[in-house]
């Protein structure tokens, strides 16, 4: 399986866990919420939807809506397939989610394993997200010797480019710095006010995101990062 076909199969998984859809309404989620999927198209979805059936992880059921069919049936149309995560299904989620090898940390996959942060324990955001900053740094450190080398011999416009690169990683590692401290911070323990200790009662769903935010943080799934 291709790395970009096995972060297709987490994310529908992750999405139909969710709720069961149909193909187009999942289409659209992996569109509208996970960004790093508008290059897909219906010819790259469907033989993932029907690997996943055969697989054992979804089924394919008929739509709910008894009018929806008649009208399909009346249309000489087909009745839209809803697809449903099945026990095994939730299983290779789990097992997909909890993966934090080099592959998370790349710029596509960590995009979509960023989306399933709020179904992912504590200890493997941290793992991902420390792994991702690591990677990043490593980037940042490739760039600046490269521009180094290549400085006197680039025109202006190069030189910019390769600047905004540059500006572009470091507003991420910044990010993942906020996101880490704000992670260690939410499962640290807290004094109350008769001066005992309990532990944070911060969600392991939620994690313990920053209340106040950057809106200019970059898209982890921005192609000025790569």
């Amino acid at each position: 399986m291709s790395r970009r076909s096995g972060i297709l199969e987490f994310a529908v998984l992750g999405l139909l866990r969710e709720s069961p859809m149909h193909g187009y309404e999942l289409r659209k989620r992996l569109n509208t919420s996970l960004g790093v999927f508008r290059a897909f198209s219906y010819g790259t979805l469907y033989p993932c939807l029907k690997t996943l059936v055969a697989s054992g992880w979804l089924i394919e059921e008929p739509g709910s809506a008894p009018e929806d069919a008649l009208a399909a049936s009346l249309a000489g149309r087909r009745a839209k397939i809803v697809y449903r995560l099945t026990a095994d299904g939730k299983e290779r989620f789990e097992e997909l989610l909890s993966h934090t090898g080099p592959d998370s940390w790349e710029d596509e996959h960590f995009a979509a394993r960023f989306a399933f942060f709020g179904q992912t324990e504590r200890e493997v955001r941290m793992r991902v997200l420390e792994g991702r900053r690591s990677r990043l740094e490593e980037r940042l450190e490739k760039m600046s010797a490269s521009l180094a080398r290549t400085r006197e011999r680039l025109d202006d416009y190069t030189l910019e480019l390769q600047r905004h690169g540059m500006e572009s990683v470091e507003r991420e590692v910044r990010w993942l710095n906020e996101l880490i401290e704000s992670e260690r911070a939410g499962r640290d323990q807290r004094s109350t006010p008769d001066g005992s200790t309990q532990q944070d009662t911060t969600s392991e769903e939620t994690g313990g995101l920053p209340r106040h935010r950057d809106t200019s943080r970059p898209d982890p799934s921005d192609d000025t990062t790569k």
